[in-house]
């Protein structure tokens, strides 16, 4: 039982930091803002004008919100039309669509598993919480304590690592992730899809995703930690 106790307490705190990431990742793809943010900081517009390609500010957001939309959606391919020319005009070519594809499948594989861990996170600190001693709450203190500096670790790795080679770390990414075809090599002269996110636009992606997961790890851990400190303290003082 001690055993079983203690592989279900690791097991929370390694699914604490991929339940916070996860988390984060979708936000990220899902946020609006942070597509206009990019929109604007890496001056998108004007790279779609330089490539024939005229889209007011409003067209710009539908586009990315046909892009959300899409990814959210049981649709296996991309059909996004906008007007170029006077004429309707289907925005990614074939390598986009089918790289869209690819990443809609990685999406889906974070939704799934921020779900799956969040189910565990749920149900482990419903038992500790509800269980009714005094000693399964401290257990999940010191959990959320552990999990959290897990996550804070990461996060420190991953922000080092994208800060003095975030290039690397993008392309190795990519090559581990899209092993069936070499769709994800876009033309930033040609492709859309290249201009509508600029190799910046990720970089403070990961800035952000990773600033925020921190962010959560020390509120979750700092709060924890001072109920076990006070917890501990008033078990001495009684």
């Amino acid at each position: 039982m001690k055993i079983l106790g203690i592989t279900a307490k690791w097991v929370f705190m390694l699914c604490l930091p991929l339940l916070l990431f996860t988390a984060s990742l979708s936000w990220a793809i899902n946020s609006t803002w942070l597509y206009n943010y990019g929109s604007q900081e890496y001056n998108v517009s004007e790279d779609l004008a330089d490539a024939g390609l005229e889209l007011t500010d409003s067209e710009l957001e539908q586009v990315y919100a046909g892009l959300i939309g899409y990814f959210n959606s049981d649709e296996e391919y991309i059909s996004l039309t906008v007007i170029k020319d006077g004429e309707p005009f289907e925005l990614f070519n074939y390598r986009e669509t089918i790289h869209l594809k690819d990443v809609k499948g990685l999406i889906w594989l974070d939704y799934w598993v921020m779900l799956g861990t969040l189910a565990y996170v749920l149900a482990y600190a419903g038992v500790c919480l509800f269980w009714g001693r005094p000693t399964y709450r401290r257990r999940l203190a010191r959990g959320v304590v552990g999990g959290s500096g897990i996550t804070l670790g990461l996060m420190l790795a991953l922000g080092l690592g994208s800060l003095f080679g975030f290039n690397s770390l993008f392309w190795q990414f990519h090559v581990i992730s899209f092993t069936s075809n070499d769709f994800w090599l876009l033309d930033p002269t040609r492709d859309y899809l290249k201009m509508l996110f600029a190799d910046g636009y990720f970089y403070d992606v990961v800035l952000f995703c990773t600033l925020g997961v921190a962010g959560a790890a020390v509120i979750l851990g700092g709060a924890s930690g001072v109920w076990l400190w006070f917890s501990k303290r008033g078990k001495a003082l009684s």
